[in-house]
């Protein structure tokens, strides 16, 4: 029999909003395996409905930890509708958590949200830190930091609140698949045609395994505020294409150039900017209060993922 101590999350009651999704489906299979009772938070296949406060602040009333995911993929076309929908399935989700929170007679004491690295700006000069890092602008960052402010606008001096500023995140089925799917029909050069030349943007990424340890460890660790969940190993776009080839045995890989992405970001339905911004991210706060990275290299991390 697994101890306690093995399993940090045996006998914790834990609620997950936004557990439909690729992280959260991930997180609430690996928790609950682990003993937590787990209580999801959702549109549908869920045990409590958004819109239900009653139930949502019963929910959170005397959990342990709560962990909010819920937010529309930002892998879509940015028209009107699409950028009002992720705007509100964002804020609107977290600010009902928050009143349930505020309400609540036993607050959980740890309540982490989901954010972004994309918050910070185009950096191919340097990296982005907590204590260093410079907020970026357009859509994007207007989300995050839109998010991130909705989020702490519900302090409660009982519950530590952390923002999980996540890097592009790796696992089977996630934003990897199109690029492995490039990579294997001769597209898997470098993407090249955004403001840093040569496919030379920088990618921060994270393995899913990791996330879900960096969750454990923001459970007993006491961080607060924003903390970077990414890589310590950031790479090249170039490199990150090269790493695909070679993991996949492939040779070759043809770049795409801007308007070749623009041609494929309409026929997939996102945007070029998921490619083509240079994000250079590092886990500054994660890696000095001690947390070790399961996959802190990128070609161990896509082999699990990809063998």
């Amino acid at each position: 029999m697994t101890s306690e101590t093995e399993n940090p999350a045996a006998g914790d009651r834990i609620v997950v909003a936004g557990a439909s999704g690729f992280v959260g489906r991930y997180l609430v299979q690996h928790l609950r395996a682990e003993g937590a009772a787990i209580t999801t938070i959702g549109r549908r296949d869920a045990d409590v409905r958004w819109g239900d406060a009653d139930r949502i602040r019963a929910a959170v009333d005397g959990a342990d930890l709560l962990i909010n995911l819920a937010g529309r993929s930002v892998n879509a076309r940015y028209n009107e509708r699409t950028k009002a929908d992720i705007f509100s399935s964002r804020l609107l989700t977290t600010a009902e958590l928050g009143r349930a929170v505020e309400q609540s007679d036993a607050p959980p004491p740890v309540w982490m949200n989901a954010s972004t690295a994309t918050i910070y700006r185009h950096a191919d000069d340097r990296p982005m830190t907590e204590s260093g890092g410079q907020i970026g602008e357009g859509f994007s960052v207007n989300v995050a930091t839109a998010w991130e402010r909705e989020f702490f606008a519900h302090e409660r001096p009982e519950t530590r609140q952390v923002a999980l500023r996540m890097a592009i995140v790796l696992g089977d089925g996630s934003a990897l698949a199109p690029l492995a799917g490039l990579t294997r029909v001769g597209f898997g050069g470098p993407q090249i045609g955004g403001r840093t030349r040569g496919g030379r943007q920088m990618f921060s990424w994270v393995h899913l395994a990791d996330v879900l340890g960096a969750v454990r460890f923001l459970r007993t660790h006491e961080l607060e505020g924003p903390v970077n969940i990414a890589a310590p190993n950031p790479v090249t776009n170039r490199e990150l294409m090269a790493t695909l080839r070679r993991v996949l045995g492939v040779p070759v890989g043809i770049p795409l150039l801007r308007w070749m992405l623009e041609v494929g970001a309409v026929a997939l339905r996102t945007e070029t900017e998921l490619l083509l911004k240079s994000r250079w991210v590092l886990p500054e706060r994660l890696q000095a209060a001690g947390y070790e990275f399961e996959y802190p290299a990128l070609e161990a991390a896509l082999r699990s993922i990809l063998r």
